[in-house]
């Protein structure tokens, strides 16, 4: 006979505050097969653990239910607990009372009757549960990082400083990432070069640490541990081995129409070209759309030119094979599209600039070598007006609800540089709110202020038109409510941050989560702030939110901690809760195997026993080491044939019986 304990948790006043845990704890004594039923101020602490292992010696149950918060916070720490006092884990069975009770209703009869109902559910279904024992499966002790940047570089140093081998595989044809485009950092307005460059470098020539440029992930599949990712490796046209990086080529080149990418399009490059001084690898390639040698057959200059015969014209794209423990994310960011926002005139007038492209003006190897000019006619400008927020914050569709959070501290940055540089240019800034969240922040924008005299507006911007040969920047005064119109020579706009435009395709191929902005979802936004909900999948940097450079890079430490804490395990224990296929009662439609997303279902012919004849039959088969227990395909079957050990079909319909 089973013997079940419920154990129902005040977790303070979470809880208890809307739910009379005593009367849970009491309704449910009078359910058959329940031996014990207690209410305890915090189940999860140490005397809350030492309760439920001496309940289940004295008692003898067989089953436990722990009515708490989600099982997303505590379910390890109760089956541990029960595994401690000699209980399979499995048999254990949270209802969760924290967040659909007591977070959710105020009226304290109506959460109360709510936590019963839950309750028994979760004892209807414990009563089912069966003993269920985890498998094991080695670990390659290999890790993959997407993205080259920063975030991705300091990742894979702090994991290859470990001893483990880690591949970078960044889509641009150096490492580097918006980072290498910036011309200082805040707060400290060191060189943004002097601090990226050596890592680079570091990263190049690590013993540990392969970088794929000019590459994308083409597949990912396997699991946890168990990865194996198709890289294609672009086409370069140039011989990476033999390359000097001279850059003859680019030089003689004669077709120089392209704009440069690195210079957000402010200058042409050449058709063969190194994005920037600092590249790493420091070796061309040959962009193929605007080059004459492969558009017309003719030209052919810089291989004739190369003294060191590198270049490849027929170069194909590689496809690179590698199998991986465990991933990290590192894809950073990009810059909104300003297509949406005619009315800051961004597409029709040169003087109106984003953000990264002022950081390119004001790059001593931009495209200007660092002087501060009109893009219209070359003149140094009299008067500038940032704006912040363009696109943050905007509850329109062409917008992002969030706020970008880097935006009012290099608005700051940009204003302090050019009053450093150009004491005689007017600089105001209109914004809506100033936010400085980081250390020595406030400080820092409370410097250009008051040392530097930047005149911060508080208020939206509404139009930028263009008069005679200077700008119009109509704007609201929030403390005065007067309606402005301030001439500017230069409008610099701050542009909304959004995830770089490859995340979802990235998310659908490693079956990770994202929220409605494109940013990946961590599996908890407080305990697990760096992993993904998908196991063996980290995240580093801005790909799972705005943050800083500093923020970045202690992300970017604290993936690589979970990273190796994977990787330093020979085995992995298996969820033991995966599908399974009843032979005698599947059609071979194969339906779930076209719904998994985790490629764990297969087809076989295999003899079945029907009706006491043998009959050749095609079977769904369920590998056991790639099935996630996502359950997608128990509701695809049509024959019901597929069931999830742990969450059967005969389990659910138990818990709904429980509630109505």
């Amino acid at each position: 006979m089973q013997k079940i304990g419920v154990f129902v948790c005040w977790c303070g006043s979470n809880i208890a505050a809307t739910v009379d845990v005593a009367r849970v704890a009491e309704s449910v004594k009078s359910i058959p097969g329940v031996a014990f039923a207690a209410d305890y101020r915090y189940m999860c602490s140490e005397g809350g653990q030492e309760l439920m292992q001496k309940a289940i010696k004295d008692y003898g149950l067989s089953r436990v239910v722990v009515c708490s918060c989600s099982p997303r916070m505590h379910e390890a720490t109760f089956r541990k607990a029960a595994q401690a006092a000699g209980l399979n884990p499995y048999l254990v069975e949270i209802a969760n009372i924290r967040e659909h009770c007591s977070w959710v209703h105020k009226d304290k009869e109506v959460a109360t009757a709510k936590a019963i109902a839950l309750a028994k559910a979760a004892i209807a279904k414990v009563k089912l549960n069966t003993p269920l024992v985890s498998g094991e499966s080695a670990v390659v002790k290999r890790a993959l990082v997407i993205g080259g940047g920063i975030a991705g570089l300091q990742t894979a140093l702090d994991i290859a400083e470990a001893g483990y081998k880690v591949d970078i595989v960044e889509k641009t044809p150096s490492i580097g990432g918006k980072m290498s485009q910036l011309d200082k950092t805040f707060p400290t307005l060191d060189c943004s070069a002097c601090i990226l460059t050596p890592k680079m470098v570091e990263a190049a020539t690590h013993e540990n640490i392969t970088i794929y440029t000019y590459s994308e992930i083409e597949k990912v599949s396997g699991y946890v541990g168990q990865f194996e990712a198709v890289i294609r490796k672009k086409a370069r046209s140039v011989s990476v081995d033999r390359c000097s990086g001279c850059g003859i080529c680019s030089e003689k080149c004669p077709s120089k129409k392209a704009k440069s990418e690195f210079d957000q399009g402010l200058r042409n490059r050449s058709a063969i070209y190194i994005p920037f001084a600092q590249a790493i690898p420091n070796v061309p390639v040959i962009d193929r759309e605007n080059c004459l040698k492969f558009q017309t057959g003719k030209c052919g200059i810089c291989a004739k030119v190369c003294p060191a015969g590198a270049i490849e014209y027929e170069q194909e794209d590689e496809l690179v094979t590698q199998k991986y423990g465990a991933i990290v994310l590192a894809t950073g960011f990009e810059p909104i599209d300003m297509a949406k926002f005619g009315e800051f005139n961004y597409e029709y007038c040169p003087d109106v600039i984003t953000s990264l492209e002022f950081e390119r003006l004001t790059n001593a190897a931009g495209p200007t070598q660092g002087h501060l000019v009109r893009l219209s006619d070359g003149k140094k400008p009299k008067s500038i007006v940032f704006v912040s927020c363009v696109g943050s914050r905007d509850t329109t569709e062409r917008g992002k609800t969030y706020c970008s959070k880097i935006c009012c501290m290099y608005n700051a940055k940009h204003a302090m540089l050019v009053k450093e540089k150009y004491p005689d240019i007017d600089v105001q800034v209109f914004y809506i709110d100033v936010r400085t969240p980081g250390k020595s922040f406030d400080e820092f924008y409370r410097r250009a202020v008051e040392e530097y005299g930047v005149q911060y507006t508080k208020g939206m911007v509404g139009k930028i038109t263009e008069e005679g040969d200077h700008l119009l920047v109509h704007a609201s005064d929030v403390a005065s409510g007067a309606q402005l119109s301030v001439p500017a020579d230069m409008v610099v706009l701050a542009t909304a941050i959004k995830p770089a435009a490859d995340a979802r395709k990235l998310a659908t191929m490693l079956t990770a989560s994202i929220d409605t902005n494109d940013f990946f979802t961590e599996a908890h936004p407080k305990l697990r702030p760096v992993e993904s909900p998908t196991a063996g999948i980290f995240l580093s940097g801005v790909c799972q939110g705005p943050k800083d450079i500093p923020e970045t890079v202690a992300q970017a430490g604290a993936a690589a901690v979970k990273v190796l804490g994977l990787l330093s395990k020979d085995k992995l224990l298996t969820n033991p809760c995966v599908a399974t296929c009843n032979e005698q009662t599947c059609s071979g439609c194969l339906a779930c195997e076209k719904v998994c997303p985790y490629g764990a279902i297969s087809a076989e012919y295999k003899l079945v026993n029907v009706k006491g004849l043998k009959e050749r039959r095609l079977i769904a088969q369920v590998n056991e080491a790639l099935c996630q227990g996502c359950g997608a395909c128990t509701v695809a079957c049509p024959s019901g044939a597929m069931d999830l050990k742990g969450f059967s079909n005969k389990q659910i319909m138990a818990e709904v019986d429980a509630i109505c």
